[in-house]
């Protein structure tokens, strides 16, 4: 989600202009690449960038492709096999094949409109793009996107409609198994590939307290983009550091931060009774994530109290909570807990367990 947003926000401060631009997405991945499906660059006709396809070392080329397509005003699909020998990119960490769709974003586009939807609201978003076509179609040209309505469970301005059934059969398959898939559609002498994008809300981080330690916290949440909610008394910190919260509530309101299954939550009040009083009535959120900082007697303590109190957890909810909490990467400092829980965090909400890579058997991303 940073990354569009960084785009949009180039796009809309070089509009004005009246340069030309064109948008080059990784549709297509086999064996390594360091970037996977969806990522973007937008490229104006002066050179001008942002976003990336790889880790540099196809960024170049495909500046040079996309400035030939907004002249052109043409798509094309430029495959990469970095595999071999004499292709760009030998030596740079890239060994797969990747294709790359070089869009030139038109009056007429609505590519960068779909992107704004976004961004300007908080769930998951599905775009579908024609990747692959053996004939000229008006409607369904090479480089089309369509954006899927949530709403109304439909493609908007798919006009073929043999097109449209399909995807959208397709569309809750992607869904339901939270992954960007292509899928190749063939009716009446017409193939086509079709690159289902699915592109879920940014990760919200809800943090209860309100000492220093928090500071590292929301630093390292800006530079990840994320969203922050703080539950605290926000006198005791310093309003400057408080500039990327994007939701403040104070703990003695009833308002509290909304929990959705992309929220992780950091207990970190460093009083037994708010944790306790907290986690009492977090545990039956859909956060996936909930840590609560402090040695394991301390949860202990509690657990032994809710007991006593008549509650206790499910095996679910317990998998849920994590205290102590943070991979184990001999942090001490503020600002080594901090990197220790966002690791932990990238890892339970990607599905991982955290380990050091090379003990992991078999390629670093899951592959189609």
């Amino acid at each position: 989600m940073k990354e569009i947003k960084s785009i949009l926000q180039l796009y809309n401060n070089f509009k004005e202009s009246g340069e030309k631009c064109a948008i080059a997405q990784v549709v297509r991945v086999e064996e390594s690449s360091y970037r996977r499906e969806g990522a973007r660059m937008l490229v104006f006709e002066s050179g001008v960038f942002e976003g990336g396809i790889s880790g540099g070392c196809l960024e170049g080329d495909a500046l040079q492709r996309s400035q030939i397509a907004i002249l052109k005003q043409e798509p094309s699909i430029v495959t990469y096999d970095t595999s071999k020998e004499n292709e760009i990119g030998v030596g740079l960490g890239c060994n797969g094949v990747i294709d790359v769709l070089i869009s030139p974003i038109s009056e007429n586009s609505a590519t960068l409109e779909m992107l704004q939807k976004c961004v300007s609201d908080r769930g998951f978003h599905v775009i579908t793009t024609v990747t692959a076509l053996n004939t000229q179609i008006e409607t369904i040209p090479l480089g089309r996107s369509f954006y899927y309505n949530k709403h109304s469970a439909s493609l908007e301005d798919c006009q073929p409609n043999g097109l449209r059934n399909f995807l959208q059969d397709r569309i809750k398959d992607v869904l339901e198994n939270q992954k960007s898939k292509t899928y190749h559609f063939e009716n009446q002498g017409v193939k086509a590939s079709v690159f289902i994008e699915l592109i879920p809300p940014q990760f919200h981080l809800a943090i209860y307290g309100d000492n220093y330690d928090v500071y590292p916290m929301l630093e390292m949440a800006k530079l990840m983009d994320w969203d922050v909610s703080l539950v605290g008394n926000v006198q005791k910190l310093k309003k400057e550091k408080l500039q990327s919260v994007k939701y403040i509530y104070l703990k003695d309101f009833d308002a509290r931060p909304k929990i959705d299954s992309r929220t992780a939550i950091i207990l970190m009040a460093h009083d037994y009774k708010t944790d306790y009083e907290n986690l009492r009535q977090l545990v039956n959120s859909p956060a996936p994530y909930i840590a609560s900082l402090g040695p394991r007697k301390r949860f202990d303590k509690m657990i032994a109290e809710f007991k006593l109190n008549g509650f206790e957890f499910s095996k679910d909810e317990l998998q849920r909570i994590y205290a102590p909490c943070g991979l184990e990467i001999g942090a001490n400092t503020p600002e080594e807990i901090a990197m220790s829980l966002f690791s932990e965090i990238l890892s339970v909400l990607s599905g991982n367990t955290g380990g050091m890579l090379r003990n992991k058997v078999g390629p670093i991303h899951e592959r189609n």
